[in-house]
């Protein structure tokens, strides 16, 4: 069963960012990367699923352009996991970007260049919602973290 909705998250978003993220050291375990995280989401739109009051999974957004956005940050607390958690919050954010004018909606994820098993979770998901790899960046984050930059054209 799923949480009881999605809402525009618009006080506390750096502690909203960092409760999930913490939950998440597979993917987030970088404590740098994470305040930088935090620091952004303050001034982006984000969205979040609740339950009981607490955000189980966020989305944060950056408009880049007119034509396109990027799915800044995402994250869902462990245990919520498996849930179409993620897929709901993707699909928010898609339909706030077209809401916009955007055409496009783009992700930054860790590559396969560099073997992790949450990340290959991650890329997964993201073919599942129609993304499709476009460029890597090799040194983007570091030669140990090269980055895949992915991208989805919004339908409508």
């Amino acid at each position: 069963m799923l949480p009881n909705g999605i809402r525009e998250i618009t006080s506390e978003k750096g502690k909203v960012c960092r409760e999930v993220l913490d939950d998440l050291p597979d993917w987030f375990g970088i404590p740098e990367a994470v305040d930088a995280y935090v620091r952004d989401s303050e001034n982006l739109p984000m969205f979040g699923l609740v339950h009981d009051g607490a955000v189980v999974g966020f989305v944060s957004l950056k408009l880049h352009t007119a034509f396109a956005a990027e799915a800044y940050v995402l994250g869902v607390k462990r245990g919520w996991h498996r849930r179409g958690i993620g897929r709901r919050l993707l699909e928010d954010a898609e339909s706030f970007a077209r809401g916009r004018g955007c055409v496009f909606l783009t992700v930054k994820t860790l590559a396969p260049d560099r073997p992790s098993n949450a990340y290959a979770r991650t890329r997964r998901f993201y073919d599942a919602m129609g993304f499709l790899p476009v460029e890597l960046f090799p040194d983007l984050w570091g030669p140990e973290n090269p980055c895949l930059f992915m991208i989805k054209a919004l339908a409508g």
